[in-house]
């Protein structure tokens, strides 16, 4: 029997689909900034250093300070609700209290910020296994709230949660066409923090830009 999450999901994707003049247009997806081209991808992808991931040993998410304050009350979730979403109202305190949001991971649009998780694009826990540990807390808080490169956006949460700290061989967005921009933000976010990979990441992202 469905979930009253999968029915909102399954209505919500048909609510983020509008009929206009017998066409079906969707609604713009968020967007995160800096996000590659499929050949600059492809070329950071190639200089990625390649090896097998590192232990989870001493990894908490507290090790990663976020949501910090951005200014004018907001802080990292905050101001990523604002850009990502459409028409949104925050009160006083930053909190978005109307709005709404294309979560591009599966296609469906929502009104309650609640409904929306801040997705890290490379997790957390990936970051910490691909080189992250040997961080500093001050570069780990910056990676975690990073808002000038393709790494936090807004989605689905439950579509997030089930997400979790998998990489592109283990986990991709449900709409396929989602894949070529995905593969894209990964790739980019990796080499800027210089990440390594491992061999079927590497496979799953080629893959995935082969799509773009």
């Amino acid at each position: 029997m469905p979930t009253a999450r999968s029915v909102r999901n399954s209505l919500t994707v048909l609510v983020g689909v509008t009929l206009l003049g017998g066409t079906m247009v969707g609604i713009a997806d968020a967007t995160p900034p800096g996000i590659p081209s499929a050949t600059t991808a492809k070329s950071e992808l190639a200089g990625l250093t390649v090896k097998a991931d590192g232990s989870l040993t001493g990894y908490s998410r507290d090790k990663f300070p976020h949501w910090i304050q951005q200014g004018d009350n907001c802080d990292t979730r905050e101001v990523v609700l604002k850009r990502d979403g459409t028409n949104v109202v925050t009160n006083s305190s930053c909190t978005a209290t109307s709005g709404k949001w294309v979560s591009p991971y599966d296609g469906a649009t929502w009104t309650a910020a609640s409904d929306v998780d801040i997705d890290h694009v490379v997790p957390l826990a990936d970051a910490w296994r691909t080189g992250a540990s040997s961080w500093t807390t001050a570069q780990r808080q910056a990676y975690a709230n990073d808002l000038s490169d393709p790494q936090l956006i807004a989605v689905t949460d439950n579509v997030n949660q089930e997400k979790g700290d998998k990489s592109p061989d283990q986990w991709k967005p449900p709409s396929t066409g989602y894949w070529c921009t995905y593969a894209r933000m990964w790739v980019a976010v990796k080499s800027k923090f210089n990440l390594t990979v491992n061999s079927a990441e590497k496979s799953a992202l080629t893959d995935m830009l082969g799509r773009c």
